[in-house]
């Protein structure tokens, strides 16, 4: 909340406790008064010639048009700048409402305690004028007082109470809260001084930004003597003082993102010891037990945790989420009246439709009556007619029956004749296909010849070749036999491995055959399915011509057994070899 906010609410209090004359205005005195004492609190220079200006002597009076907002605005709070003492502030602005709206008589709390309820009023209540808190904001405040005094929220009282409150009104304002919390029906079993100290931390946390204090002991910087002070830890600093009436400030530590805060272990005859490290400096602090200790470290580490972040203090930052979480409710709220009042009027439309449809379907039916009587009439003229078509129907649909059994019979000879055809389509198709797998078999197998003739080829030269380098071997000098003979054996190594795969390559090319042998058996045995089915499909149509299989070519018989070559490519392949050899004995 920005700090023109927050001094508006208490304002706020003091100008509706003005009197007002006959005609509901306040007077140009008393706003004089009132402005006076907010410049002095304020340390803002007060300027009465402003205000007389601003409020002229006319019909209006001070309560114009102009009013008292505008120049509460321009010639004050847009003025305001550095500090200000919040508690004096809101004293002053207390003292003017109090006395007019305040029931003393009916308070089980002093009027310190009322005016700091007031006091935390304005930080929780909503931004809009009259101001009230609304029920989610009490619960929070009434449990925040009842956590100080120790005792146990009574979640079934609040209920009962806050389902009475809707009832009446949306909220409580400043004067019936403190009523609330003073009658201790929220606070019951507790003395007053507890209730008092239990308004006076919530006062403190709240309104002056106060997260923690109390008395714990500082070790010095120079002398290292340790020290016992009263702490206070707000949002962005610790200060300290010799006193909880905080009149001798002795110190200040400030707190940014670069601090932190750790446990010491016991020492110098000091126990439950803490250490706040800044840039500058570092301070040794002692608590008075553990859990003081344990509290302070936590509630530090928050703080820095929060400046780290650039987040407002813990509870400005809860409130903000509260009222977002209630705004949101709201929004959601009127959507869903939204949506029903839609509805309703979508419900209404619709029932005006059913009537006007209702409507229609009795005159329908009306006429529907009429019109059964008159059909019925035309029904029985209708039947007479009927019948007599009928029997002129039934012999025709005999006649009819007849010449269906005649078609029917010729049908079926029709079909049974051309599922033969089709059985004889498929048997010639599949006959077709096995003559075509076998010519495709005997090509592979043609072609495996040629390649493993090729190779003996080529392995018969290099044999031819050795043979030739040995007898050359041979007719070396006596002195060179002994060099060679190394070589002489390589050679027979090699010609013995030549000759080897020689051997392997026969047995690859008579494997060969016999696998030619088997797929030209399978090629005739397709020939002469086609031949068969041939001569059956001709004898059926007689329109069917079959692919023939080749001519046969007389095969070439070699020592080894019949080639895979004709007589004229045999002699080609000999022409050649013979070519070869000759060039290589030159």
């Amino acid at each position: 909340m920005a700090l023109k906010d927050e001094l508006l609410k208490p304002i706020w209090h003091a100008f509706t406790a003005l009197d007002v004359d006959q005609s509901g205005k306040v007077s140009k005195s008393q706003l004089k008064v009132l402005s006076h004492n907010l410049c002095t609190l304020l340390n803002v220079p007060h300027d009465p010639v402003a205000l007389d200006e601003h409020f002229r002597d006319d019909d209006e009076g001070p309560v114009s048009n102009q009013g008292y907002m505008p120049y509460l605005n321009k010639f004050i709070l847009d003025k305001v700048h550095g500090e200000i003492n919040k508690v004096e502030f809101n004293k002053m602005c207390w003292t003017l409402c109090a006395k007019k709206n305040l029931t003393k008589s009916l308070l089980c709390i002093t009027e310190e305690s009322a005016f700091k309820i007031w006091a935390i009023f304005n930080f929780l209540s909503e931004d809009k004028y009259p101001l009230i808190i609304v029920p989610e904001e009490i619960e929070y405040l009434l449990k925040k007082l009842t956590e100080a005094m120790g005792g146990g929220w009574q979640q079934a009282l609040f209920e009962d109470y806050r389902i009475g409150l809707h009832r009446k009104q949306n909220g409580l304002s400043a004067w019936e809260l403190i009523e609330l919390i003073g009658s201790g029906e929220f606070s019951k079993g507790m003395d007053h001084a507890t209730v008092s100290m239990a308004i006076n931390e919530v006062f403190n946390e709240l309104v002056l930004d106060i997260l923690k204090q109390g008395y714990m002991w500082k070790k010095g910087h120079k002398r290292k003597n340790w020290t016992e002070r009263w702490f206070v830890l707000e949002p962005n600093m610790i200060t300290y003082y010799v006193g909880e009436d905080l009149k001798d400030k002795k110190g200040e530590i400030l707190l940014d993102g670069n601090c932190c805060v750790e446990s010491l272990p016991d020492k110098d005859g000091k126990k439950c010891l803490f250490l706040v490290k800044c840039l500058e400096k570092s301070y040794e602090i002692s608590a008075s037990d553990k859990k003081k200790k344990q509290e302070w470290i936590q509630v530090i580490r928050t703080v820095v945790e929060q400046r780290q972040q650039g987040l407002p203090p813990l509870h400005k930052e809860a409130r903000r989420k509260r009222r977002a979480l209630r705004q949101k409710a709201l929004a959601e709220q009127r959507e869903i009246e939204k949506m029903m009042k839609d509805l309703q009027t979508a419900n209404e439309a619709k029932q005006q439709e059913l009537e006007t449809v209702r409507k229609q379907l009795q005159e329908a039916a009306e006429r529907a009556s009429v019109e059964a009587k008159r059909l019925q009439d035309t029904h029985l003229q209708l039947q007479k007619r009927f019948m007599l078509d009928l029997e002129r129907e039934q012999m025709i649909r005999i006649q009819m029956e007849n010449k269906v059994a005649e078609k029917s019979s010729e049908l079926e000879q029709n079909l049974l004749r051309l599922r033969e055809l089709e059985d004889l389509y498929v048997q010639l198709q599949e006959a077709l296909n096995q003559e075509k797998r076998a010519r495709q078999e005997e090509e592979n197998a043609r072609y495996i010849q040629e390649r493993l003739l090729e190779e003996e080829a080529t392995k018969r030269a290099r044999l031819e070749k050795l043979h030739r380098e040995q007898e050359i071997t041979l007719k070396t000098t006596e002195a060179e036999k002994k060099e060679l003979e190394s070589m002489r054996q390589t050679k027979e190594r090699e010609l013995q491995e030549a000759m080897d795969q020689l051997q392997q390559l026969e047995r690859d090319r008579v494997k060969a055959r016999e696998d030619y042998q088997i797929v030209r058996q399978k090629l005739d045995e397709a020939a002469c399915n086609t031949k068969s089915w041939q001569k059956k499909v001709a004898k059926q149509e007689g329109l069917i011509r079959l692919i023939q299989p080749g001519s046969k070519i007389q095969e070439f018989i070699t020592h080894w057994g019949p080639a895979s070559v004709t007589d004229a490519e045999f002699k080609q392949l000999e022409k050649q070899w013979q070519e070869q050899k000759s060039a290589s004995s030159k």
